[in-house]
């Protein structure tokens, strides 16, 4: 299969995108896409078949006690961010909701440890309630439109576990207008939902400039923390 060009990818992506939203699916050009590339990784535009670096760096720089801990990467793709967990110690479940995707992360990596899965972000399991020390979202809050925003990150904030950890990696607006997309960027006034649920942010890295104004790429670091504990500690 021939190489796309990054500009004809991208149309693509949005032209399957808008067909999926016209249907009232948005989530079901992902296997689309997927099933399209037949199994060539340059028909997926975000598929680096590396770990993402800054997820690389974050390990990295902390240092997890990972031995035992149970992490969840969201739309894992075709696996690396998972593998990279994996070879750290985690206990990794990774889902998409593309089987074509799963089907290929467990062709690359045939003897991984890693738990590979279909399944849904707007319908995630409920034995997956707040069962995951560490939980990895790249950019897949900011592949699906506005109209499920709220359902999307209410989705990833309660798989996280009491003081666990969410790395999150994706495109912020300055503006609360609707983007045109895909990608929309998410407002501020929407990372701001991850705190109403529960989740404190620790720690945000700007790490590159997108080519549009106002919108930047960012790392950004939360905590679930035990509220007990976080009210003794205001009493003292």
């Amino acid at each position: 299969m021939l190489e796309q060009n990054p500009e004809n990818l991208q149309f693509s992506v949005k032209q399957l995108a808008t067909e999926a939203l016209q249907k009232s699916d948005p989530s079901a050009w992902f296997e689309v896409l997927y099933a399209n590339a037949k199994g060539d990784a340059a028909q997926i535009p975000w598929a680096k078949l590396a770990p993402h670096p800054y997820l690389q760096d974050w390990l990295t720089n902390h240092e997890p006690l990972a031995s035992h801990q149970k992490a969840l990467v969201i739309g894992c793709g075709l696996g690396d961010d998972a593998e990279a967990l994996a070879h750290r110690g985690f206990k990794v479940t990774a889902f998409d909701i593309s089987p074509t995707a799963i089907a290929w992360c467990q062709e690359r990596f045939p003897d991984s440890t890693v738990n590979y899965l279909v399944a849904d972000l707007l319908a995630i399991p409920s034995q997956w309630h707040q069962a995951f020390d560490f939980i990895f979202e790249c950019r897949n809050i900011q592949a699906l439109p506005l109209n499920v925003r709220y359902e999307v990150i209410s989705s990833v904030a309660s798989v996280v576990s009491l003081n666990g950890t969410l790395l999150l990696i994706t495109h912020v607006r300055e503006t609360e207008v609707e983007p045109s997309g895909p990608p929309w960027p998410l407002s501020n006034s929407e990372l701001t939902q991850f705190e109403n649920l529960g989740l404190y942010q620790i720690g945000q890295l700007v790490f590159s400039e997108s080519k549009e104004v106002d919108i930047q790429q960012v790392r950004i670091e939360y905590q679930r923390h035990n509220p007990i504990i976080e009210e003794r500690l205001q009493r003292c």
